[in-house]
């Protein structure tokens, strides 16, 4: 077994060494320094401890991105508990299914989670914890209403005089493949795979971030957190290896609409901004296309004496969109549209994109925007190993596999899955389709498997949602396919019962509009449909009567 340096350690270390800089932000509210953070960390340890959490025990945090969270997050995991983030987005049937199935013993919410949220739905829970102050929003034991009714006396009995560098000690792992956390791709009974990511794999993370950004990023750069921090990819790259490096890190705790981010680009002026597709792309759309796309500036840019010129001027232009002192934009998550790449890259602006998954927390592929070829995802990540399960890489796409201490244990509870995507070799089968060329750059060209990515690198299965259709009023059967980033539902009805009814095509449009309606009312909003498309004839079928998807998507 190979050793690798403590995760917690890290953590402790990069309080310690930056005790008196900005840590954490709620963009327009509170800023947390290290030293601040440290101490909320202290009070939720001196809360874990006397409430009777043990080392290994599951702690769930569910609610929008805030410093809180965070406090909370890095808490948990240097008490020796073990992290189970909740996407904020998913409905209370979800956030109850993930509770229970990762046997979490307390859960913090923040404001928005916890009027959603039923606690007679989570039976196994000891306490939900209101993420704003800490509060108790349910105890079930007394000694956790005890531990926070007094924790301020037992803070102070525990740290008399005041709260120093020298009293910071946390948990040190026993080794790299201890579990960290678990982290669900999904939420729904029946598909929610719980990842298991070891610490080895938080830590490779880091390292990773820290050999190809290290040197560009300053301690006390800031960034801003606008991806969901219960996302690998948010999490790893907007806010652990920020923390640990010693930058300062912004919170966007309100919907982070293309406004507000704008917005916020200009105020903060990040360092390195961490983005999914949609992001830079409504910026670019926005902000900069309505600029240049004039017939004066057309005619400039066809001039080949002064279009050089003109692309440094609107390389500029776009780079001030984003804040003007950033170093790089790394996409990933999803796929980027061509016209919006091309265009970056014919202004030279600096970005790339990434490539990753949930079980590899998240990094796979990776390149600086310097040596980034157009239309590929990088090349293999540091610490990792990647090759195209094909007789010809270069030519035939193949699966991607991933090797390397990023990949994860294995599902939660989940040991045939587990078998299904992690071979005997210990090579992480991906279930994406793409090719490699002879340099190395690694190009995605599809999925193998029917998962779906939401505008911000949510996974979206399209079986959750045709399982809940099928069952609406008249759904025969249905598909769910992905169209210029919505999501629609093709439909066979039941034309049978539609003539039995004397309804007419106006009738069953009807009908499937309320049926398109209801079935919204039980999705989180990156799921939603937009539109029902009624089919006259039935799917076409596989000889094992499954719907050949790929004819429809």
């Amino acid at each position: 077994m190979e050793n690798y340096p403590s995760f917690n350690q890290l953590i402790q270390q990069s309080i310690i060494d930056n005790w008196d800089l900005d840590a954490l932000t709620d963009y327009k509210g509170a800023t947390l320094q290290f030293h601040d953070v440290a101490r909320k960390i202290e009070k939720l340890h001196i809360l874990f401890e006397n409430s009777g959490v043990k080392r290994g025990d599951k702690i769930a945090m569910c609610g929008r991105n805030s410093s809180q969270w965070a406090v909370a997050f890095l808490a948990t995991l240097t008490y020796g508990a073990v992290a189970v983030p909740i996407l904020h987005e998913f409905m209370a049937d979800q956030i109850h299914n993930i509770v229970n199935h990762s046997d979490a013993k307390l859960l913090f919410v923040g404001d928005h989670v916890a009027t959603q949220v039923d606690p007679m739905q989570m039976p196994n829970l000891e306490g939900i914890i209101n993420n704003p102050d800490y509060s108790l929003m349910v105890s079930r034991t007394e000694k956790l209403t005890y531990a926070r009714e007094h924790l301020n006396e037992l803070y102070g009995k525990k740290f008399p005089k005041f709260f120093r560098k020298e009293h910071v000690h946390y948990y040190t792992e026993e080794n790299g493949e201890e579990l960290a956390m678990i982290n669900y791709t999904s939420g729904t009974t029946g598909f929610s795979k719980g990842v298991m990511i070891p610490y080895r794999a938080l830590w490779s993370n880091y390292d990773f971030a820290e050999h190809v950004l290290g040197k560009t990023i300053k301690r006390g750069d800031r960034v801003i957190s606008i991806l969901p921090m219960a996302h690998m990819y948010g999490m790893a790259f907007e806010f652990v290896f920020e923390f640990l490096h010693g930058c300062h890190v912004y919170y966007l705790n309100r919907i982070p609409s293309p406004a507000i981010i704008a917005q916020a680009f200009a105020d903060i002026k990040p360092k390195i901004i961490i983005a999914v597709p949609l992001v830079i792309e409504k910026i670019i759309r926005k902000k900069v296309f309505p600029k240049i796309q004039n017939n004066r500036m057309r005619l400039l840019l066809a001039m080949p004496v002064i279009s050089k010129k003109v692309r440094e001027l609107i390389c500029k232009e776009v780079i001030n969109a984003f804040g003007g002192e950033l170093y790089e934009v790394i996409i990933g998550g999803a796929a980027f549209n061509q016209e919006v790449e091309s265009f970056l890259k014919r202004i030279e602006f600096p970005y790339t994109v990434g490539y990753g998954a949930t079980e590899c927390a998240p990094i796979i592929c990776y390149r600086d925007w310097k040596t980034f070829v157009q239309g590929s995802c990088g090349q293999e990540a540091y610490h990792m190993k990647v090759k195209i399960n094909s007789s010809d890489p270069a030519h035939i796409p193949g699966e991607i596999l991933a090797k390397g201490p990023n990949v994860m244990l294995g599902y939660y509870k989940n040991e045939e899955a587990t078998r299904e995507t992690l071979d005997g070799e210990g090579w992480y089968h991906t279930g994406d389709l793409g090719t490699m060329d002879y340099d190395g750059n690694v190009f995605i060209n599809g999925r193998s498997k029917n998962m779906l990515l939401g505008p911000s690198g949510q996974n979206i299965y399209p079986e959750e949602i045709e399982d809940k259709l099928n069952s609406m009023t008249m759904v025969v059967e249905s598909v769910v396919v992905q169209r210029d980033n919505k999501l629609v539902g093709l439909v066979y009805p039941d034309y049978d019962e539609a003539k039995n009814m004397n309804f007419n095509d106006a009738d069953i449009t009807n009908i499937m509009e309320q049926n398109r309606l209801q079935l919204n009312e039980q999705l989180p909003a990156y799921e939603k449909i937009t539109e029902i498309e009624i089919r006259k004839e039935e799917f076409e079928k596989t000889p094992k009567r499954s719907i050949k998807r790929f004819l429809y998507t």
